[in-house]
């Protein structure tokens, strides 16, 4: 029996049902007991994990988008499967009713602790929350402000041995006027709320230009404290250590891209497998695929971690592309997490909206397994499809790919529009829409740095005729991505010019799909999707 869409408690429950995918188009796990990086190629930015049990789970960024804090789960580090959100929608609630591009969830931190687990997540306009929840796949308690206040970053916490709870964190420099410290701070027993001031504990300025993403550790006898400075792209991991929680604390750099093409390389945290082994995670800024994640060897020298392979000696590591597999851990199905969606029990949990939902936005088709999109009216204060909240968006999952919808397009009234693209600072998209005349004209859509009112461009193309219909996006190395489009499932029209993908602000581009409406009237038309497939770009 399938289920109706009505809320994202009830998306969230339909994410629990979702069976274990594996992607046609990026899977990780080489089947010879070996890995290849990246082990996800989806923008997951600031990745960080936790061990429970024998399995792992990885939290990350997830900006303005709602449902917010994705739950991955792996057995063995390698294979991940997305099981669901541990944030139902942003808070405060109205602020995100609208689409608030870079803002909401940045770089979280995610531990386990006396049996439940704890997600300290920063907003760097309204401070540092906390969540927590017995069940990974949740439900997951409401957010609870630890620290208020604008520009707060990153931030981490650490249970020590007599009990007490440390917070280390970053500055926004966007926000607080200050950037490239770290600062450490005490909290009550609970978690729940800071109570002092707290220490600066580092200043990256003279040889760690932008240091930020701070994850907290205590081994053997030593506060660690893992953060990437130097920036994104170009940027290297260090580590501190101190005997005293407030410092003062070494410094060495324990892994930069050296020979490897890995740029950055960025944040990401530490576990340890049941054997004993040690891995990082970090992510690779990779343009408009996004914040790749990465799964590092880790080992340990004189009481400094050496991060990839340290193939020249020097103690510091360089990322590694293809590596053996980690061991002391729980065998694993090849997985990963899902991109295509057939849609017969609404949508899955690749999907987010670019805002806090309503619930009338979307509902699923118990009778014919599709997803019905209603076309809804655009507010005048938008200025173009990139701030559409109404839009659902996936991350793009792989380099090169191919991804087809099929759908229905159903408006009541002229000049409704449903639209499928890719979306980021520049986009591009096929949309069809409603004539006066009441014919379905096909069109093209580009625009130009969409998040400074860039206008969006129409190259009308023709009408069509026909029940359903299908639009095309090839992607290939660099987001060059091509359109076309067809009503028979098979012979496909090219757009004449290629598209070129940009980023979002902090993320990568995505796929995403929209309906809207010019008119202000009480009966909204709506485009029922049947399918949305990914394929390897031939």
């Amino acid at each position: 029996m399938k289920k109706k869409l009505l809320t994202i408690a009830g998306f969230i429950s339909c994410m629990g049902m979702q069976a274990q995918t594996v992607s046609k188009v990026w899977v990780a796990d080489n089947g010879n007991g070996t890995y290849k990086n990246p082990i996800l190629h989806i923008d997951y930015s600031d990745p960080d994990v936790c061990k429970a049990g024998d399995a792992y789970y990885m939290t990350a960024s997830s900006f303005n988008n709602a449902p917010g804090l994705p739950i991955l789960k792996s057995t063995d580090l390698v294979n991940w499967e997305l099981i669901g959100y541990a944030l139902n929608k942003q808070v405060p609630v109205a602020h995100f009713q609208k689409v608030q591009h870079g803002q909401g969830v940045w770089a979280p931190s995610i531990r386990y602790y006396k049996n439940e687990f704890y997600i300290y997540y920063p907003d760097p306009d309204f401070g540092i929350y906390m969540i927590k929840a017995k069940d990974a796949a949740g439900p997951w308690s409401e957010p609870l402000l630890v620290d208020a206040g604008k520009g707060l970053i990153d931030p981490c916490p650490l249970w020590d041995d007599d009990g007490r709870v440390y917070l280390t964190y970053a500055f926004a420099g966007s926000r607080a006027g200050i950037k490239s410290v770290l600062a450490v701070k005490e909290l009550n027993a609970a978690g729940t709320k800071v109570i002092n001031d707290g220490s600066i504990v580092y200043d990256g300025h003279e040889k760690d230009k932008t240091v930020e993403g701070p994850k907290f550790y205590k081994h053997n006898g030593y506060y660690y404290i893992f953060a990437p400075a130097g920036g994104v792209t170009e940027g290297w991991q260090i580590v501190l250590r101190s005997k005293n929680v407030y410092g003062p604390y070494e410094r060495k750099v324990v892994m930069h891209q050296g020979k490897s093409p890995v740029n950055g390389p960025h944040q990401g945290g530490w576990v340890r497998t049941n054997s004993g082994e040690d891995w990082f995670f970090h992510f690779q800024d990779k343009d408009a695929y996004g914040r790749i994640v990465h799964l590092q060897p880790m080992t340990w020298k004189d009481n400094w971690p050496v991060i990839g392979i340290d193939a020249d000696g020097d103690g510091i590591g360089d990322p590694v592309l293809v590596h053996k597999k980690p061991t002391g851990v729980k065998a694993s199905k090849i997985m990963t997490p899902p991109d295509s969606d057939e849609f017969n029990n609404g949508f899955g949990p690749q999907w987010q909206w670019q805002a806090n939902p309503r619930p009338f936005w979307s509902f699923a088709r118990q009778d014919s397994g599709y997803l019905r999109l209603y076309h809804l009216s655009v507010a005048d204060s938008i200025d173009n499809s990139f701030d559409i909240p109404n839009m659902l968006t996936q991350k793009i999952p792989a380099e090169t790919f191919t991804a087809t919808i099929k759908l229905k397009f159903r408006p009541n009234l002229v000049s409704e529009k449903f639209g499928f693209g890719i979306f980021g600072l520049d986009y591009a998209y096929i949309g069809l829409f409603k004539k006066p005349n009441g014919t379905v004209q096909i069109g093209y859509y580009t625009c130009k740095k969409a998040d400074r009112g860039g206008v969006e461009n129409e190259q009308v193309i023709e009408p069509l005729t026909g029940e359903d219909f299908y639009i095309r996006v090839k992607v290939d190395k660099g987001g060059v991505c091509t359109f076309s489009y067809c009503t028979d499932g098979k012979n496909f029209d090219p757009m004449p010019v290629t598209f070129t993908a940009k980023p979002g602000k902090w993320v990568g581009a995505k796929l995403g799909m929209f309906g809207t409406a010019f008119v202000n009237k009480n009966d909204a038309g709506f485009t029922d999707i049947d399918w949305v497939r990914f394929e390897p770009l031939q």
